[in-house]
C-alpha cells in the first residue's frame, strides 16, 4: 500500500490549495478514505472523510463550508480542495486509508496572516 500526498505549499489567509493523495497497492475503489491533519505541536486530527463511491463525505467542524473532500477512483485519488484558509489551518496534511495502518507521509500546509 502506498499513499503520495501533494499540493501542499505556503499560501495568504483566504487562499485556496487543493491537496491530492495518489493510492496504489490496494482495491482504492473498495475503501473509505480520509484527511488528517497535525498542527505544529498538536494532536493529529480528522479533516474529512470520503466513502468508497464518494456518497457520503464527512467533515469536522473547524472546516465545514470551506473544504471539500472528493476522489477519483479512475485515477486513485482522493483530493481535499482548502478554501478561505486560515493560520489555523496551518498544519502537515496527511492521507489515510480508513480504519488501518496505512498512512502517507504528509505535506505541509502554511497560511500566513
Amino acid at each position: 500500500v502506498h499513499l503520495v500526498e501533494s499540493g501542499g505549499g505556503l499560501v495568504q489567509t483566504g487562499g485556496s490549495l487543493r491537496l491530492s493523495c495518489a493510492a496504489s497497492g490496494f482495491a482504492f475503489s473498495s475503501y473509505t478514505m480520509s484527511w488528517y491533519r497535525q498542527p505544529p505541536g498538536q494532536p493529529r486530527e480528522l479533516v474529512a472523510d470520503i466513502t468508497s463511491a464518494g456518497g457520503n463525505t464527512n467533515y469536522a467542524d473547524s472546516v465545514k463550508g470551506r473544504f471539500t473532500i472528493s476522489r477519483d477512483n479512475a485515477k486513485n485519488t482522493v483530493y481535499l480542495q482548502m478554501n478561505s484558509l486560515k493560520p489555523d489551518d496551518t498544519a502537515v496534511y496527511y492521507c489515510h486509508r480508513r480504519l488501518s495502518i496505512y498512512w502517507g507521509k504528509g505535506t505541509l500546509v502554511t497560511v500566513s496572516s
